[in-house]
């Protein structure tokens, strides 16, 4: 096995770990977020204001990791992301205040998603089809998700922290809240000392961005307009699916279920560690699939029925009929994220896929961002379950259009007749 090979497998190996780490924090955050604050007084209303806010953050940080991560330093990048997610952290446990939990929400990306979307998972997202071939990239950026979703699991575990510190510790419940949000910043620390041992195989490939000198690598990359036209389209899909994934954050799903079935949060805990499981188990099965039916088929057909599962749970009346529609839903929702991602990386050249990876979650974040505060309002004026009606029903547009949009541009290891991807697009833009 060459050096540079290796250098590549430890670099897999410390994506996989910090993201693993980071992780923890966001499924912790996903159960929690929603509850503490309600809690601590705040209002529906409010609430999604916060979210809305950690998410704004998030999409700043993507909007730095598109267009200059990659001459910034990726690993230097990664270790500021984490840093700052750190920051966020340590101002849930210690401020209460709206303003002051917006504004450290913002900074610190804190992610009530329950789903780690963020600006380090793109930049990960562009460094993995480095490190292995494109038979292999689907597999490898399966695993990425696996890892991520096991920490969410045992993150979503973790909820029953703050009841196990006030009655292990002799402590309120909000002092438990903010020791727990304590250890939410310690694996943030945790992940950003990962990054250290990333190589510089883990920057832009040698001689993907034309480098005459080792200047010129330095400098970002060159889109061709075949791929700022595919990009361009993914993007604006991926807005519309996050648009509706604003609405159906875990923070929010598990605060409807405490307000509607009164479930505490260990309980909750368990119900989403139950979830993320089923979520880790569809990363392996989305990769099986992908290779019988294709990515883009793997996508939309796996990702419809999640949505119409989800717009099930509030019809029924027991607690046990909407957990099994729920867990249903998780088992189907996440299989088009590494097979989204491999299409994505598959269709632009490699000196691209940073640009590629930040702009389709830059605009899964911005729209991401605007739901939670309209969710929560819904929530406290309309009724408390407004947000899966109007969140399945714009996924499943978004699917429905991806495949339209997208049918006919395959990745290379799906053509038959090897066309170009640019020559696929022109080809398109002519009909």
């Amino acid at each position: 096995m060459s050096r540079t090979l290796k250098r590549m497998n430890r670099n897999l190996k410390v994506i996989y770990a910090a993201a693993f780490f980071r992780s923890l924090g966001v499924g912790l955050t996903g159960v929690l977020l929603g509850v503490y604050l309600s809690r601590a007084g705040f209002a529906a209303s409010q609430l999604g204001v916060v979210i809305a806010a950690g998410l704004g953050g998030a999409a700043a940080g993507t909007a730095v990791v598109s267009f200059a991560a990659d001459r910034l330093g990726r690993r230097r990048t990664l270790i500021v992301l984490s840093l700052l997610g750190a920051l966020g952290g340590a101002g849930l446990a210690l401020t209460t205040s709206l303003l002051g939990v917006a504004v450290l929400a913002f900074v610190g990306m804190v992610n009530g998603m329950g789903t780690d979307r963020g600006p380090s998972f793109a930049l990960e997202q562009a460094i993995i089809p480095q490190t292995t071939s494109a038979e292999r990239r689907t597999w490898a950026l399966s695993l990425h998700s696996l890892m991520l979703d096991a920490g969410h699991a045992l993150g979503a575990l973790a909820a029953a922290l703050p009841a196990l510190f006030e009655r292990s510790f002799q402590m309120n419940l909000i002092e438990a809240y903010r020791l727990t949000f304590g250890l939410y910043a310690t694996v943030n620390l945790l992940a950003a000392g990962l990054y250290l041992f990333l190589s510089s195989g883990a920057e832009v490939a040698p001689g993907a961005a034309s480098p005459r000198d080792a200047a010129e690598a330095k400098q970002p990359a060159r889109i061709s307009p075949q791929s700022k036209a595919v990009v361009t389209k993914l993007a604006a899909l991926s807005g519309i699916d996050s648009l509706g994934g604003g609405f159906l954050s875990d923070a929010l799903i598990a605060y409807w279920f405490f307000r509607r079935f009164g479930i505490p949060e260990a309980s909750l805990g368990l119900l989403f560690f139950a979830g993320h499981v089923l979520n880790s188990a569809s990363y392996l099965a989305a990769a099986w699939l992908a290779r019988r039916i294709g990515l883009l088929n793997t996508m939309v057909f796996t990702h419809i029925p999640s949505s119409l599962f989800l717009m099930a749970v509030p019809l029924v009346s027991s607690p046990a009929s909407a957990i099994a529609f729920l867990l249903a839903r998780e088992a189907l929702v996440e299989m088009d994220v590494p097979t989204r991602q491999s299409y994505v990386m598959a269709v632009v050249e490699p000196e691209e896929r940073t640009f590629a990876s930040g702009v389709t979650n830059l605009t899964r974040n911005i729209a991401r961002a605007i739901s939670p505060s309209f969710a929560g309002y819904l929530m406290q004026s309309l009724a408390l379950a407004t947000p899966m009606f109007l969140g399945g029903g714009l996924k499943i547009g978004y699917d429905l259009l991806m495949y339209r949009a997208f049918r006919r541009l395959k990745p290379p290891e799906e053509r038959t007749t090897e066309p170009s991807a640019a020559a696929t697009t022109a080809a398109q833009g002519k009909r």
